[in-house]
């Protein structure tokens, strides 16, 4: 502690001002690559080699240079270098999905016009499911990361439409058992399994594996599950580990609606916001007046 304060002591302002931001640029890129792996195998792996650097680096800077121990300096610099390549390797997987979305400049989610396309291509299949008792279940991501389970399924990355979910949840199917991810207007994954609920009775009513998924899921995280029920053609919400069952079209869009204004970007929904407001002014100016009464 008292070298870190004589090390703190001895360095002038403009010292002071670098250390500064050269923290705030590795807390930002700690934090973007937090935020990229999350819900991901490697997060916690990541916040493990983290802590472990950071431990290091101490030692290194507080206790080698202050005792002269050049042997174990230059140990340390051949055993990080060594440590990078080993993470290079434990981090393949999230290092080709970064690259992958390099590749296809896809940054920016979704705008609000296709979300709410998608809520309703959602309605629509989930509605004629419940009519031919088909079950399924639709997780729809909000903004904690599912790709752990993700993980477990298969990668179908195509556009919501009610066609396409109909034919994912046709009994028969390869893909039809299990849930599906929507992430934003696109559907990331079918065949993806869930944790399931420890119960197997919700509020005195028995629960099917569907529905004990759903719970399972947003019980861990904020994301939205729609189950259709294969006995009865029944649809059910699941939020925040809690099931609403027998939900109608009209409160099911209330809610989808609210989960996509929640994953839309602040700057998106003001920019949706202004078009609105410029489209009332230019039909109050088309307008014409009301003649006055004599």
């Amino acid at each position: 502690m008292n070298a870190i304060l004589d090390y703190i002591s001895r360095i002038t302002l403009q010292e002071q001002l670098i250390v500064l931001v050269e923290l705030l640029l590795i807390g930002i890129v700690v934090y973007w690559a937090v935020s990229f792996l999350e819900g991901t195998r490697g997060e916690r792996l990541f916040r493990g080699v983290v802590s472990i650097l950071i431990v290091a680096a101490l030692i290194l800077n507080l206790v080698v240079k202050q005792f002269g121990l050049t042997r174990v300096e230059l140990l340390f610099k051949n055993a990080a270098f060594i440590a990078l390549l080993i993470i290079a390797v434990a981090f393949q997987p999230e290092i080709r999905r970064a690259l992958i979305r390099l590749g296809q400049a896809r940054f920016f989610l979704s705008s609000p016009q296709q979300l709410s396309r998608s809520v309703e291509e959602i309605i629509s299949a989930v509605t004629q499911l419940g009519a031919t008792r088909t079950g399924a279940i639709v997780v729809i991501q909000q903004q904690v990361g599912l790709g752990e389970f993700i993980d477990t399924g298969v990668k179908v990355d195509a556009k919501v439409t009610a066609e396409l979910m109909k034919t994912i949840f046709y009994p028969g199917t390869a893909l039809h058992d299990m849930a599906i991810v929507i992430q934003g207007d696109r559907i990331v994954a079918a065949r993806v399994q869930l944790p399931l609920a420890e119960g197997d009775t919700f509020q005195g009513r028995q629960l099917g594996s569907r529905h004990r998924a759903a719970i399972g899921v947003t019980s861990s995280s904020d994301a939205t599950v729609i189950v259709v029920s294969e006995e009865t053609g029944v649809i059910s919400l699941a939020m925040n580990g809690n099931l609403i069952r027998n939900v109608s079209e009209a409160q099911l869009r209330r809610h989808l609606t609210t989960a996509v204004v929640e994953t839309t970007p602040l700057v998106e929904q003001l920019q949706e916001s202004q078009k609105t407001l410029k489209a009332d002014k230019a039909d109050k100016a088309v307008k014409p007046p009301q003649a006055e009464k004599t």
